[in-house]
């Protein structure tokens, strides 16, 4: 009989205050989790996720914060492919890809996420939404 083999599943959480100071941290904190995973600073793997986060942490705090609510990022490594979650309050805005205008010097963070990630949408939660992407690591 062959020994069922599993893939061992690593989870890091941790609420962030609304601000962009809340947003930066989770940045910072999500590489240093990674690296501490084994996905070592400045690989193409880092850089990504850590773009991922920065670009969801900073749709939290810019668009979808509530006053006196903080978000939260999840990070999930199982196999080869990292989850990344970023919880807020805010479950009437939905966020969406599109094109910004030619000279706007924002909008495109979506964008990026959505050409990073293997996968990525929105859930919702009891109160607000989940927006999630998947990268594969391999």
């Amino acid at each position: 009989m062959k020994a069922e083999t599993t893939t061992p599943t690593v989870e890091f959480a941790q609420r962030f205050s609304a601000t962009r100071r809340g947003a930066r941290l989770a940045r910072h904190l999500a590489v240093h989790q990674l690296d501490g995973w084994g996905v070592p600073y400045g690989t193409d793997a880092s850089d990504a996720a850590a773009l991922i986060v920065a670009e969801l942490a900073a749709n939290a705090v810019t668009h979808a914060r509530v006053p006196g609510r903080d978000f939260e990022l999840r990070l999930t490594l199982a196999a080869d492919t990292l989850r990344i979650e970023v919880s807020d309050a805010r479950g009437d805005r939905e966020p969406e890809p599109r094109p910004p205008a030619a000279d706007s010097e924002t909008g495109r963070g979506l964008l990026l996420v959505e050409a990073l990630a293997a996968s990525w949408g929105t859930k919702d939660r009891t109160v607000g939404k989940t927006v999630w992407a998947e990268l594969l690591l391999a």
